[in-house]
């Protein structure tokens, strides 16, 4: 069972920079699919990037896609999300999620088996 860990979040302008990571332990983390979810207020929780195993395939939901960059260091075992060019509407909590299956949709929640406890970007404007 591998645990998460999210750290980086914080405030910025828009049009700013920001990198969240995403510390795993517990767990052979290269073994594992990741992605990014985020939850705003009063909003559901939303697929935002996912990864590969080994890091060769990557997805974006279109709200990011162009801006948000995600990448893995298995030997450091640490999922990453670069966000650049951030908007208001990107505020919300980040949290990170780790598969380990091979799934069809890799941006539904529901095939995460687990989750970190979420770090907070806030975009002013």
């Amino acid at each position: 069972q591998v645990q998460l860990v999210e750290s980086g979040g914080g405030l910025v302008q828009a049009g700013g920079s920001l990198r969240v990571s995403c510390a795993a332990s517990g767990g052979t983390f290269s073994s594992y699919a990741m992605g990014w979810f985020r939850q705003a207020p009063g909003k559901e929780r939303e697929f935002v990037a996912a990864i590969s195993v080994i890091g060769g395939r990557t997805y974006y939901s279109d709200s990011v896609k162009g801006r948000f960059t995600i990448s893995r260091d298995n030997a450091k075992n640490t999922l990453y999300l670069q966000m650049n060019s951030l908007k208001p509407e990107d505020t919300a909590v980040y949290y990170c999620a780790a598969r380990n299956r091979v799934v069809n949709d890799v941006t539904s929640a529901r095939y995460y088996d687990y989750w970190g406890q979420g770090t907070q970007v806030t975009i002013s404007s």
